[in-house]
């Protein structure tokens, strides 16, 4: 894995939070002690305000440890000042645990690596930063792997896991993350840093005897195990998922008086981990899976005692209406297709040493389902793609259910209680009623071979009744999950939204018993204060609530998919954090290369989200917090199509930046770049005078520094002749009769790489198609709108659409070969003309290539190339557009492609261009697009059809990178 790049940026002094001192001095107290990054500055605590939760609190500040010493350093100087802390993992909580007014220490950033592994052992050593698949990773090829794995497993950390008492699908096989820790070290807030773990009665006996403020802690414990030991004993529900509550139970004698695992699950608020040692277990090598179709979520309840007989490994379930929305918002729609018939589904995964025994073991369990009345539909899935694409429906669950189909914005109400496996189809049911009573919808899903329910509520937490309601509700649903004898929380917590409830779950005694534990640990309340004992209500400092008035001002996108509003487009960002991971995808290759939450799709969402609210961020379109943020932004529109609620942060930093720089003086890049098409088109007429100019030693410096260009970046050379001048001059040869197409000369494609043009044009002639161009100059904006000038975005892409009227109402297709050209038609276009019926013909009509092919010529015979390839697929190609058509053309070709998992190339148009952009741009071309084009030999093709994608290869490496339209000319 690629280190991440350093970027250095200062940080203002800012207003912090209610402490003994004033901030200025605890900040300067911190970054005396701390080697990291201390920041008080409002973006950062902006940034930190919230997490995937209902709830909001502005932090202090932010510390970003460089080492463990940073961390006891940076709680030395808190407890001198007497300020809370909070120890924060990846910031996906969804109780409310990750936000809070206190100093926020972050250890994901430095604090993330694999100290050892013994796999003869099934050890591991871990920082609390640690992601969980870089630990899954490094054990997988001795066996091994670590059994909890939440749906957040490419980017959640061991800190958060460990806090949180983690669990997953595959905690069946494993149990929760208590189960799974041998030891810890960990700090208190007066300073106080050991190791701990099981502990014998010897052991309890000199550490007591030792004296200081260990043996008052331990002798704390000792003491709430024999006060409390018969009530934890009858109040504890005996169900595979009780997370709410301290584990006090593991300090039973039966339990070896655990005080690792009884620290699990303590959510921050009574000691900081700076390490630990965790427990692996075998990874079954074979797996198989099994779909079952019910007629409603409560027989798929009902089915799972008969299926826990078969020990699955993994046991998920959702209902109808996930499935209903999934439909609605037309995503994984080939995972739908593989759902037998049915209105709720159970999957079940089975795992062993071989292939043989695994089968064996499905065909038993779908033959004794499949008897007497009321049997499943079933599908064993075997296909390892197709697996795949279940098992990403089920994770789709909180992304999906994010949004009702109306747009309607739903919230983590009663996300993930927990009953005995024995009575979920009761509970289910039940449940379901309460929903009804109170007026909410809900798509059901979550882990149901150990009863654990997910789901996302369409709660009204903008307006006093609505919230006054949902506070019943919940209290309710606690009491209907207690009378089950269940958790109220199985997965993901208490916080502040569930920690007002645990008196109905355990009564008054232990719950001062948690109260009492959490005091021998942390007597000041000083760790994470307001959660899980003497917590906040859980209708207090929401997210939104009665006061929300977010500014909603005027933009030049409609933002259709948000009713209009940007402030609800901001709104989008759930918290989840999977923008966070940091490899695989698009998404987000800034953050992949600096791995900072400012960079991440989630920091700039939630940045945008404050400066709406304009309470921390108080200077609106003005504010630099928010420009700094999306500087780094590469506008791939990754997110578009892989966040799980599709905020599309392009959007929204090509509209912050037009009103930041409404009447302002732009960076120079944005006039030597924005302006780049009317620049390509002059240059057109001198070309070669051009190209001197911009590759002589001295004038190309001058020329870079007057544009904000980097220095390390070469000009690509303008084309001796156009394109559009090539088509014009070329002798009339078109095969008569042909249906008419149009294709579209973009400004990359017609003044610097005119080949890729004709070569397009050899290929639509040999598929019987009639090639015309437009008649005149047009742009699509693309350069216009990366750059937020979106007025002048605008005019272009109405001259545009005005001209080719007659082509659009004569039904032509029109071809696009640039991706990021041919997404402005197919994404942008419709977003910045909305009432344009011109514009929605062109969206409506344009296709790439290889759509054409595959949609108007599907008996066209490609040339035959039977070769090896690699692909790199334009970020705007694989998040608007599709790459499918292209891949299966070039199988019919002979090509034998691998589309890289990449992400973007850096170069991103102008952002890789631009002054202080060439670092990270080529951090992002070295995770892996450069690594793979080095090691591809001359006979393996490189195919980019990305004017970027090309320019990034040829600049870094010299490899010529083919467009789809050059690799398929029946010429070449």
């Amino acid at each position: 894995m690629a280190s991440p790049v350093i970027i250095k940026s200062a940080t203002a002094t800012g207003a912090g939070g209610a402490t003994g001192d004033s901030p200025t001095l605890l900040e300067a107290a911190l970054r005396a002690s701390v080697t990291g990054r201390v920041s008080f500055d409002d973006g950062t605590r902006a940034l930190y305000s919230t997490d995937a939760s209902n709830y909001r609190q502005i932090p202090i500040g932010v510390v970003l440890p460089r080492s463990v010493d940073d961390v006891v350093a940076a709680m030395a100087s808190c407890a001198a000042k007497g300020a809370p802390v909070l120890m924060r993992g990846g910031g996906t909580a969804m109780a409310g645990q990750s936000t809070n007014t206190a100093v926020v220490i972050d250890c994901s950033r430095h604090l993330n690596r694999i100290a050892w592994l013994d796999p003869e052992r099934r050890r591991a050593r871990v920082e609390p930063g640690c992601v969980l698949d870089t630990l899954r990773d490094r054990a997988r090829p001795h066996g091994l792997t670590f059994g909890p794995d939440p749906a957040t497993h490419n980017h959640c950390t061991f800190g958060g896991m460990i806090g949180n008492n983690s669990c997953g699908t595959h905690s069946m096989m494993a149990g929760r993350t208590s189960d799974n820790v041998g030891c810890l070290e960990v700090l208190t807030y007066d300073g106080l840093r050991m190791w701990v773990g099981p502990t014998s009665d010897d052991e309890l006996a000199a550490i007591i005897a030792g004296g200081g403020r260990r043996a008052e802690i331990y002798a704390g414990m000792a003491r709430i195990r024999d006060v409390y030991g018969d009530e934890i004993r009858r109040r504890y529900p005996d169900i595979p998922r009780r997370v709410a509550g301290y584990n006090l139970d593991d300090l039973l004698p039966e339990k070896g008086f655990n005080v690792a695992r009884a620290l699990v699950g303590t959510e921050g608020t009574c000691v900081a981990v700076l390490s630990a040692e965790l427990v692996l277990v075998p990874d079954p090598p074979e797996r198989a899976m099994v779909v079952l179709g019910y007629p409603d979520v409560g027989a798929a309840g009902d089915a799972v005692p008969l299926l826990l007989r078969h020990h699955p490994i993994g046991l998920e379930g959702f209902g109808h209406q996930l499935v209903a929305d999934t439909k609605a918002e037309h995503l994984f729609l080939p995972s739908l297709s593989l759902l037998p018939p049915g209105r709720a589904w159970l999957i079940v995964e089975l795992g062993g040493t071989s292939a043989d025994e695994v089968m064996g073991r499905a065909a038993d369990m779908i033959d004794e389902v499949g008897r007497g009345e009321g049997a499943p539909s079933t599908r064993l899935v075997e296909d390892p793609a197709q697996v795949a694409r279940v098992w990403a429906l089920r994770e789709a669950g909180i992304g999906v259910t994010a949004r009702l189909p109306d747009g309607t914005r739903t919230w983590t109400g009663w996300e993930d209680s927990a009953v005995p496996p024995s009575r979920l189809g009761d509970y289910l049911r039940d449940l379901l009623a309460l929903y009804a009573r109170h007026g909410y919808h809900a798509a059901l899903y979550g882990h149901f071979g150990q009863a654990c329910i997910h789901n996302r509520l369409d709660l009204d937490l903008t307006s006093v009744d609505g919230i006054a309601r949902y506070r019943t509700f919940a209290q309710e649903a606690a009491d209907l999950c207690v009378s089950y004898g269940g958790s109220i929380s199985g997965e993901h917590g208490d916080g502040q939204s569930r920690a007002e409830l645990l008196p109905r779950m355990y009564g008054p005694d232990l719950v001062r018993a948690f109260e009492e534990f959490k005091g021998l640990w942390d007597p000041g309340n000083k760790m994470n204060p307001g959660k899980v004992v003497h917590p906040a209500r859980i209708d207090e400092h929401l997210r939104l609530g009665a006061h929300y008035r977010p500014a909603n001002p005027s933009t030049f996108f409609a933002f259709t998919n948000d009713n209009g509003s940007i402030a609800q487009a901001a709104l989008r960002c759930v918290g989840a954090g999977k923008c966070r991971k940091e490899d695989g995808g698009t998404m987000c290759p800034s953050y992949m290369a600096t791995r900072e939450e400012k960079d991440s799709t989630r920091g700039r969402a939630r940045l945008l989200f404050e400066m709406l609210q304009g309470d921390v961020i108080t200077d609106g379109w003005r504010s630099e917090a928010v420009r700094d943020a999306l500087d780094l932004c590469l506008a791939c529109k990754g997110c578009k199509s892989e966040c799980p609620v599709n905020v599309d942060m392009a959007t929204y930093k090509a509209e912050f930046l037009a009103h930041h720089y409404r009447w302002r003086l732009r960076p120079a890049a944005h006039y030597s770049m924005g302006w780049l098409p009317l620049a390509a088109r002059a240059a057109s007429r001198a070309p070669r005078l051009l190209n001197v100019a911009t590759h002589t030693p001295g004038l190309d410096s001058a020329l870079k520094w007057l544009g904000g260009i980097a220095y390390e970046r070469d000009f690509p050379r303008f084309a001796h002749q156009s394109f559009t001048d090539w088509f014009r001059a070329r002798p009339a040869s078109v095969p008569a009769g042909g249906p008419p197409v149009l294709l579209w000369p973009d400004t990359f494609n017609n003044y610097f790489h005119p080949n890729v043009g004709r070569a397009a044009l050899s290929v639509l002639e040999s598929a019987g198609f009639r090639v015309e161009i437009p008649d005149r100059p047009l742009c699509c904006g693309l350069t216009w709108i990366s750059t937020g000038q979106l007025g002048m975005a605008k005019r272009m892409l109405r001259r545009s659409v005005d001209a080719l009227a007659p082509a659009l109402e004569a039904g032509l297709p029109v071809v696009g070969l640039e991706p990021s050209c041919t997404a402005v038609f197919r994404s942008d276009l419709a977003d910045l003309l909305p009432q344009d019926e011109g514009a929605k013909r062109l969206a409506a009509q344009t296709l790439t290539l290889a759509e054409l092919l595959a949609n108007r010529a599907p008996d066209w015979d490609p040339p035959r190339r039977d070769c090896e390839a690699i692909i790199q697929g334009h970020c705007h190609h694989k998040a608007v557009l599709g790459m499918e058509p292209d891949t299966a053309l070039l199988a019919r070709a002979g090509v034998d492609a691998e589309v890289l998992d990449s992400g973007c190339c850096g170069l991103a148009g102008n952002f890789g261009f631009e002054r202080g952009h060439y670092e990270v741009s080529m951090a992002c071309a070295e995770r892996v697009l450069l690594p793979a084009v080095r090691a591809a030999g001359p006979a393996k093709l490189v195919i980019a059809d990305g004017f970027s994608c090309r320019t990034q290869i040829e600049q870094a490496t010299g490899r010529q990178a083919l467009h789809l339209a050059e690799v398929l000319d029946p010429g070449a």
